[in-house]
């Protein structure tokens, strides 16, 4: 069996590296491997060659304790109705890279806030390991929302831009 301790240690110290998964292998047959993607900081997946692995789940206690507390307050617990979805559509990034809204430093930026864009327009350039990839839009719209920094870092599937289809 492995110690749970050991593994939140090897979460941490990859979590706080720039490596990105850990694969280790015991000479019983069981295997472990730990790795992290941008919507999922660290994911744990154990496959043991020994039969009948255990599954531990966490206990869903954060609902039942915020109601306890709203009840003891005099409060009553109601559901949180969900936001609705926005309608805007999401230009997220397709690589890790260095994000540039210009194509060359002090130049004007490909698109601002309110610019209508259309489908194949260049909206930015993302730097991954000195080469230059052009980034185009895949839809029809207005930028309502830049949601990166020039020259920022940016990671995989990060939400750079939300377009207003019907803008």
């Amino acid at each position: 069996m492995i110690d749970l301790r050991y593994v939140k240690k090897l979460i941490e110290m990859l979590d706080g590296s720039t490596v990105d998964s850990i694969e280790i292998s015991s000479d019983k047959g069981m295997k472990l491997r730990i790795s992290k993607s941008p919507q999922q900081r660290a994911a744990v997946a154990m496959a043991p060659a020994l039969p009948a692995p255990v599954a531990v789940a966490a206990p869903a206690v954060l609902p039942a304790v915020a109601a306890a507390r709203l009840a003891e307050e005099g409060g009553t617990a109601v559901p949180k109705a969900e936001a609705p979805k926005s309608a805007a559509l999401e230009i997220k990034s397709p690589m890790v890279g260095t994000f540039y809204a210009a194509p060359e430093p002090g130049a004007k930026p490909y698109v601002s806030v309110g610019d209508r864009i259309s489908k194949g327009q260049i909206v930015c350039i993302i730097e991954a390991m000195k080469i230059m990839n052009e980034l185009e839009s895949e839809f029809d719209g207005v930028v309502r929302e830049i949601g990166i920094a020039d020259t920022h870092a940016v990671e995989y599937g990060q939400v750079l831009f939300r377009i207003d289809p019907t803008g």
